[in-house]
């Protein structure tokens, strides 16, 4: 039987994404109590043990975004979702401590406990026609044999003989209907040809009571929602982060919508609209000069659409400098208190990234001896900027994001108002700009926005006219770059 380690069960790019220090220190205390109440009371019941696990799982993971509960006949499921409503996700059949003829073990599958999980597997994906099943364990709250369902598909319900004998068992077409004759003359043979060839991942928690900060880690992700549910989370690059997404629209002055049964992006309608946003603020600048309000939209939009090109990339990079001095924050430059107005903003742009360090004045070689020169056509002056450039905006006040991700000193979401190069700063600085998290644990976890991440971002921001798909050319280099090239 192909036992998977644990560190080889769980998603590569998962496994670089840092957990929060209070999720640790939750595993840690529920763990504890699983335990604990396990040697205090070990002769108790399987549903008192049962109720033990629920609380396990619930406190430290699931609720409340999950649904957990019996289904039917089984033990514990997990839901896709926090309704009851919600496809299954996970299947977990249950055995008390010390009940060893029932339980897997590490020589021995084809016991009950995995016939019975064939069973719950085959009426979920036949009698309901549930495609959602990620995994089904079965533990005895201390020891967890996790198997991915796509083992039970390859082996299972691949098996036309074998979903042809269970529709027959359902009918009552065989010799007996009972749970024992299934488990006995249809799960037991089956199970017995392919029981060396199917993968699972074996964990005892008693080997996490006293273990090392790195290997608690890797318990709470194979156990998280992100691993048995297959939920996104902060560093998959296939994802796109959409609180990070309408938020960044909506300091920029647009919004998304569906035209045609494309999702386009267009400026925000009369009475929505922010003055101080990044569009409504050059669209003011060119009003004096264009006339047509199409023509200035056009010309707004594809001003923003470079300026914020630019500043994402300066995010990426700093965060990139920060993290090649090993954290150091002398390093960071895109603040407030560095770039005071529009006016600095384009300094930066122009005077500093695009000009070779010998070539810069004194004082901006003193202001940013840090940030390094930039061979890069992204910093050279566009067409659409003899229009209008950046440092001619007016630094003013703009309402907060409805749910915007900033919150203040109580952890509320911020309301009221702020000034527009300040919001963009700190909307930037509520995420994580690192490409390659190396931290395990952190006090508050940032969402990470890498440039992979980055790149779904710009494939819809930048194919704006008609829901068309492009990635800018400095994404993709900086994605395809080696780390220590960037920094060049």
């Amino acid at each position: 039987m192909p036992e998977i380690k644990i560190n080889d069960a769980i998603n590569s790019a998962y496994k670089k994404d840092p957990i929060e220090k209070t999720n640790l220190d939750t595993l840690i205390k529920e763990l504890s109590v699983l335990l604990g109440g396990i040697r205090d009371k070990p002769n108790e019941s399987e549903e008192h043990h049962k109720k033990r696990l629920s609380d396990f799982l619930s406190n430290t993971w699931y609720v409340p975004d999950y649904y957990m509960n019996t289904s039917g006949n089984i033990d514990l499921v997990i839901h896709n979702g926090n309704k009851a409503s919600s496809p299954i996700g996970v299947i977990i059949e249950t055995k008390r401590p010390g009940k060893t003829a029932e339980m897997v073990s590490r020589t021995n599958l084809n016991v009950k406990s995995f016939q019975q999980l064939l069973l719950y597997f085959l009426r979920e994906t036949i009698n309901n026609k549930n495609i959602q099943i990620k995994h089904l364990i079965v533990t005895n709250a201390i020891e967890w044999f996790i198997f991915e369902a796509k083992e039970f598909y390859q082996h299972f319900l691949k098996n036309n003989e074998l979903v042809q004998i269970y529709k027959d068992y359902g009918l009552n077409s065989l010799f007996a209907s009972d749970t024992n004759y299934f488990y006995k003359n249809i799960a037991e043979p089956v199970i017995t040809k392919v029981k060396d060839k199917i993968h699972y991942t074996y964990i005892n928690l008693n080997d996490f009571e006293n273990a090392e900060e790195k290997d608690l880690v890797l318990l709470f992700k194979l156990l998280s929602p992100q691993h048995l549910l297959k939920k996104p989370f902060a560093n998959d690059n296939n994802s796109l982060n959409k609180n990070f997404y309408h938020e960044l629209l909506y300091i920029l002055g647009l919004f998304e919508e569906t035209v045609e049964g494309k999702k386009v992006i267009n400026r925000n309608p009369k009475g929505k609209r922010q003055n101080a946003s990044l569009l409504e603020s050059a669209i003011y600048q060119l009003s004096d000069d264009i006339n047509s309000e199409a023509e200035q939209y056009r010309i707004g939009l594809e001003l923003v659409i470079t300026w914020i090109n630019r500043i994402l990339f300066l995010k990426l990079l700093e965060a990139q400098l920060i993290n090649y001095q090993n954290g150091d924050k002398s390093y960071a430059f895109l603040n407030i208190e560095t770039v005071t107005d529009y006016n600095e903003l384009n300094t930066l742009f122009f005077k500093v990234l695009a000009r070779e360090t010998n070539n810069r004045e004194d004082t901006i070689k003193v202001k940013y001896e840090k940030v390094p020169y930039l061979n890069s056509s992204l910093f050279d002056k566009t067409t659409t900027e003899n229009h209008c450039t950046i440092s001619t905006l007016k630094n003013n006040e703009m309402d907060y994001f409805p749910s915007t991700v900033l919150k203040d000193e109580s952890g509320h979401t911020r309301k009221g108002k702020i000034n527009s190069l300040e919001y963009i700063f700190s909307f930037l600085d509520a995420f994580d700009f690192s490409n390659e998290g190396k931290e395990l644990v952190r006090e508050k976890k940032k969402t990470i926005i890498n440039a992979s991440v980055l790149g779904l971002i710009f494939e819809k921001i930048n194919g704006y006219k008609d829901g068309s798909f492009f990635t800018p050319g400095f994404i993709t280099s900086f994605i395809c770059a080696k780390p220590y090239n960037r920094l060049l």
